[in-house]
């Protein structure tokens, strides 16, 4: 019993110390920073959408005060609080509401457009953020910014290529399983070692793995782009040479070669 009680006393001693380090760092501003463009996207579509919620819900405050003023010849002071106080409700209804629906898991794989799954996927992942250990945070941002050079890649890529449906195999669903499958174990034995690992160790190797993938995933579409770019360096180098800089420049005039009249 005194056992437990010490290692029970242990496990909240060690996670209060890592949310204090996690705080000093700067966690919470880096939660509500986006990992990547494509949930960015995302999130700025949101608020845009609130703020035309406002801008409707003015609208009619403003109506109703104008058609309360032509019937009553004036609204008055309590009129005005009335509409005041209605333009305050809206406001702080419309800062958070609607909120950004983060898609779930399940529905990850239900994304057909592959540029739309890796914008989705980013707004999953920040969903998971704080959850995380230091080292699988850091990782997942770093994916964050590969998930947005893998959706511009797509952009030129059919839905029915090979790498599409790596993409979404990858993306949709090993790189979520991996960390729904760490969220499912229960926070006091994340640090536990088992098999020479503890989860905290395992989750953050295998993200590094399928950091390296995604990597990999993007250069081989981008290997069309990079042989364009070989050959269109190889062209200049032709043309030029090497070190070669083309003059604009207007020539000069040719000299007068006429024999002068003695």
């Amino acid at each position: 019993m005194a056992e437990d009680l010490t290692r029970q006393s242990e496990r909240i001693l060690s996670e209060g110390r890592a949310l204090v380090r996690d705080n000093q760092t700067g966690g919470r501003h880096r939660r509500a920073v986006s990992i990547g463009q494509g949930s960015a996207r995302l999130k700025t579509r949101n608020l845009l959408r609130r703020a035309g919620f406002f801008g409707a819900a003015l609208l009619a405050i403003l109506a109703s005060v104008t058609a309360a003023g032509l019937v009553l010849d004036g609204i008055g002071f309590t009129g005005v609080v009335i509409a005041f106080f209605a333009v305050v409700a809206a406001a702080i209804l419309f800062a958070n509401f609607p909120k950004v629906k983060v898609p779930r898991r399940a529905d990850l794989t239900k994304t057909q457009d592959a540029r739309t799954l890796v914008a989705r996927t980013e707004l999953w992942l920040e969903a998971q953020r704080p959850a995380l250990p230091a080292p699988a945070i850091r990782i997942v941002e770093d994916i964050g910014v590969q998930l947005d050079a893998l959706g511009k890649q797509l952009d030129h890529v059919e839905a029915s290529h090979p790498a599409a449906a790596e993409t979404r195999k990858l993306v949709g669903e090993l790189l979520p399983e991996t960390v729904d499958a760490y969220g499912r174990i229960p926070a006091h034995l994340r640090r536990e070692a088992r098999g020479g690992s503890t989860p905290d160790e395992q989750l953050t190797e295998s993200l590094s793995k399928i950091s390296r993938e995604i990597d990999q995933v993007t250069r081989q579409l981008a290997e069309g782009s990079l042989d364009e770019l070989a050959i269109h360096t190889r062209y200049l180098d032709y043309r030029y040479g090497d070190g070669a800089v083309p003059s604009l420049a207007a020539p000069d005039s040719a000299p007068d070669t006429q024999p002068e009249n003695n």
